[in-house]
């Protein structure tokens, strides 16, 4: 087992739908790869790829290019239907729980307890994890405070906090299991410019000093270009171009000014950026 990768894919396989008797090739079918029922939606196109253990590895995508199944695969919260997955050595479909150890999610639907407070949500987080109660009740308290939640909101019901309230709440509850590999589907999304930096702030390092490798989805380039080490872009559920921010900016021409992850993005893709909320 190669220890210096958190994440390998190989010929990832997802779809959705389709029924009967009769089979398609896929592109990488065609290759030998494999077959995909009739009338299914690839989600998840044989994407083959390795993330490497305390990298902060960005996947940008269109609205429905794949990239949020593509999270879910690696959390075991779906079963890929071709290829292997494996986390830290670990395969996601053969020993789902151990995955489960090693891992912590953040998406833009994440649910509470809502007639309970930040603080009660978290502690049960906490004793889920493992945490002792102690601990986790002033490192809880650390987490929002450096997110920017005031004393009183700790004790307030969630269902009286504004959404980008809830969303640093869910942020705290994954970094207080400091997880060997932390998942943040559109994390930031529904937060002010000021919320995001603090956020991507606490990314860094917990990154930085808990050696925490991040796979990260975002409709922000910005925050993708100053956070990423390398990133994926996906489309059509297949990647379409893997390298360092830098390097996916020299893909595209300099006409006359310096190209923008959100250049190479259009230029790549064909599509407008959608954030999830402007896509409800």
């Amino acid at each position: 087992m190669d220890n210096s990768i958190a994440i390998h894919l190989e010929g990832a396989l997802k779809t959705f739908g389709g029924k009967g008797s009769r089979w398609l090739e896929t592109k990488a079918g065609q290759n030998g790869k494999g077959h995909i029922p009739a009338g299914s939606k690839i989600a998840v196109d044989r994407v083959s790829l390795d993330v490497k253990r305390a990298e902060i590895f960005g996947v940008l995508g269109p609205n429905g290019s794949g990239k949020s199944t593509l999270i879910r695969l690696i959390a075991t919260l779906l079963a890929p239907d071709g290829g292997h997955i494996t986390v830290f050595g670990h395969n996601v479909t053969q020993e789902p729980r151990l995955v489960q150890t090693l891992i912590n999610r953040v998406s833009v639907e994440a649910s509470f307890f809502k007639k309970l407070s930040p603080m009660e949500n978290l502690l049960y987080g906490a004793r889920l994890y493992g945490v002792a109660v102690d601990e986790a009740r002033q490192r809880v308290k650390d987490i929002l405070a450096r997110l920017g939640l005031e004393a009183k909101t700790i004790y307030r019901p969630m269902e009286e906090m504004s959404r980008g309230m809830q969303q640093k709440v869910a942020i705290a509850r994954a970094f207080l299991s400091r997880p060997s590999l932390l998942l943040l589907d559109e994390p930031t999304t529904g937060l002010d410019p000021r919320s995001k930096r603090e956020v991507q702030a606490f990314v860094r390092e917990l990154r930085d000093a808990h050696d925490t490798t991040i796979l990260l989805t975002t409709h922000d380039m910005v925050e993708a270009d100053a956070l990423c080490d390398r990133i994926a872009i996906i489309d059509g559920g297949q990647i379409v171009a893997l390298d360092t921010p830098a390097g996916l900016k020299t893909l595209i021409p300099d006409n006359g000014h310096v190209p923008t992850l959100e250049d190479v993005f259009l230029e790549l893709t064909g599509k407008q950026l959608v954030t999830e909320e402007e896509g409800k």
